[in-house]
């Protein structure tokens, strides 16, 4: 393992940009000695907010000229903001200044940006966004979360194979059970692509589970990856987070509703805290755009500096791993056996 890890953080991507990447690159720096800051963005706005100078010697500001906004096409960012910050953030990578990528900014522009530069693995089609999703023993990691809409059988292989090689080596969990959502446990059940995807994995020497239905995604224990396109796993996970806000505005409103609820309210606390802290999403920030020839995490785009900073440590767990030449190795064993391959 390298003496210090670098990260470059793209300071102006975001909802609010520096006032937010900032505060949680001190924070993170304070807490990991062994770690390196590149904050790359407007200069004058980032030295502005800067505080804590028991770390600033551990801080180096990139100047960058552009920003890419959150509503911008992802042809026009590649093309117009070669000087955005997170173009430049990633282009540190490229050239080994920098081990890895932090960006809140727009996923399609990150995601197009990061495969211009870096480019894709050897054998890898396409990269996927995974992140890990709180479960009924712990937690589950999936993929593919919105980088690609529809995803060929080939794909869907590529994503296992890429998922379980990151629980290997993010959660020390040797064989990870695998499974393929689809909307029904049966053989007959599904599209082709994912019947052809099935049989490939069920080739493979993967520790593969078999399909898997919407509610196993929280409920099924020893699950630890979920497979499925970009299209299935991006509503999937917003539709989990709408229903989370939900059940948390309704036990607001029940607690709230007159004195006698406020006071059980009271009584409550320390199991709503508890429950929080399970289901909190700022403890899983930090989505992994694996398939890459060099790691970038991409944080939500409205997180809070403690939600950024979770992301932040999944980028130096990715570093310590090794996990892009991890995956390399992986995926470019499975080919050679001529599993997943047309």
């Amino acid at each position: 393992m390298k003496n210090i890890i670098t990260l470059a953080l793209d300071s102006m991507g975001g909802d609010i940009g520096p006032s937010v990447v900032v505060p949680a690159a001190e924070s993170f720096l304070t807490n990991n000695a062994d770690s390196k800051i590149i904050l790359v963005g407007d200069e004058i706005k980032i030295e502005a907010i800067l505080k804590n100078k028991s770390v600033r010697n551990r801080i180096e500001i990139v100047h960058a000229s552009q920003k890419v906004e959150m509503d911008e096409a992802p042809a026009s960012a590649l093309r117009q903001k070669k000087d955005s910050s997170m173009r430049v953030a990633i282009n540190l990578v490229k050239s080994g200044l920098a081990d890895a990528c932090v960006s809140a900014g727009n996923t399609g522009a990150l995601m197009a940006t990061a495969r211009f530069v870096l480019k894709t693995m050897p054998q890898i089609d396409r990269p996927a966004i995974c992140t890990a999703i709180p479960a009924i023993d712990g937690r589950t990691w999936m993929l593919d979360l919105g980088a690609n809409l529809n995803s060929t059988a080939e794909h869907l292989f590529q994503f296992a194979v890429m998922g379980s090689e990151l629980v290997v080596a993010l959660d020390n969990i040797k064989r990870p059970n695998i499974g393929l959502l689809n909307v029904g446990e049966e053989d007959n059940k599904g599209i082709d692509e994912v019947k052809r995807a099935d049989k490939f994995l069920e080739e493979s020497d993967l520790n593969y589970c078999g399909y898997i239905e919407g509610d196993d995604i929280y409920l099924k224990e020893n699950l630890d990856v979920v497979i499925c396109d970009g299209f299935v796993g991006n509503v999937s996970l917003k539709t989990s987070e709408g229903l989370a806000k939900m059940i948390s505005s309704f036990l607001r409103a029940e607690f709230n509703k007159n004195i006698f609820s406020k006071i059980t309210a009271i009584f409550a606390l320390p199991l709503l805290k508890g429950l929080r802290q399970k289901i909190d999403p700022r403890r899983y920030n930090g989505a992994c755009l694996l398939g890459l020839q060099g790691i970038v995490v991409k944080s939500h785009g409205n997180a809070d500096s403690t939600s950024f900073e979770n992301a932040l440590r999944m980028a130096k767990k990715e570093v310590i791993a090794d996990i892009a030449n991890r995956i390399a190795e992986k995926v470019s064993t499975q080919v050679s056996r001529g599993v997943g391959s047309r």
